[in-house]
């Protein structure tokens, strides 16, 4: 008998395992699979409620002891550009961008590969190969594109950064992004989001999601330099001096006898 998917996401929580941000600590983290009819609606509403997507499941921290992780994103039309930003913007004017469908390449995975072996080698990706690469960016049943950056070297225009993104209803979100560690002087990871943001500045639409900053990791830090940032903590967005000001509550999660969060119901969820 064939059954036919549930009419509200199944969340589920992950084992523990070692934070990749905090020292000392471990993370779990609530997830559900995006699939059907239901998943550009649904990625737009958990990523407004401090959810991430890889590939075909959407995700959130969900830390028993811990709500270091938050959503962020910047409001567009917003943005304050710094001295050192606006000198990224002119030295990268020769680079062009080129928005494709989310199909992936061998450039791509060369870029990939060598982004990975230089900036994270000891991380989860360091062992992924052309296949797997090819399942992250092409496993998406939402609105995705694939932003290409180009710039010539010997005459001809050569690929040095790209980025996966979901066009929401509200913004751009940057799932993964790439860049050639070797450029060092074009500062690629700033200027992508600088370029994402006009993007959407472009689009009409009033963010850019960039994932999870974490206050006190040195990997997150960047995104504390565009001003103002948003981040998503006691079920609602607010700036990032507005939350230091706030009590963190703790997740929402229905919790074991040990405190450890175990389901949480769809109707906590606005769909």
């Amino acid at each position: 008998m064939r059954h036919s998917p549930p009419n509200h996401p199944q969340f589920y929580v992950t084992a523990p395992q070692d934070c990749p941000y905090l020292e000392n600590n471990v993370e779990r983290k609530l997830f559900t699979a995006l699939y059907g009819s239901n998943s550009r609606r649904l990625n737009n509403s958990l990523s407004k409620q401090g959810f991430r997507r890889s590939q075909n499941v959407l995700y959130r921290p969900s830390c028993s002891n811990c709500n270091a992780c938050m959503s962020a994103r910047i409001p567009s039309e917003e943005l304050k550009l710094s001295k050192s930003q606006k000198r990224i913007l002119s030295k990268n004017e020769d680079i062009v961008r080129v928005i494709n469908p989310p199909l992936a390449t061998d450039p791509q995975y060369e870029l990939f590969k060598n982004y990975i072996n230089k900036r994270h080698a000891n991380g989860g990706m360091s062992d992924m190969d052309a296949e797997d690469f090819a399942s992250m960016i092409e496993e998406t049943n939402v609105e995705s594109k694939l932003i290409e950056y180009y710039a010539k070297k010997n005459g001809a225009l050569e690929l040095i950064s790209f980025s996966l993104i979901d066009i929401l209803d509200d913004g751009i979100s940057m799932v993964y992004s790439v860049f050639d560690p070797d450029l060092k002087e074009r500062s690629l990871g700033t200027y992508m989001i600088l370029d994402h943001n006009k993007l959407a500045v472009e689009m009409n639409l009033k963010f850019v999601y960039l994932g999870y900053w974490v206050e006190g990791s040195s990997k997150m830090d960047y995104k504390r330099r565009f001003r103002p940032l948003e981040v998503f903590t006691n079920d609602k967005w607010m700036s990032t001096r507005e939350a230091k000001t706030k009590t963190i509550e703790a997740n929402k999660l229905n919790k074991d006898k040990h405190g450890v969060p175990i389901y949480l119901p769809a109707e906590e969820y606005q769909l």
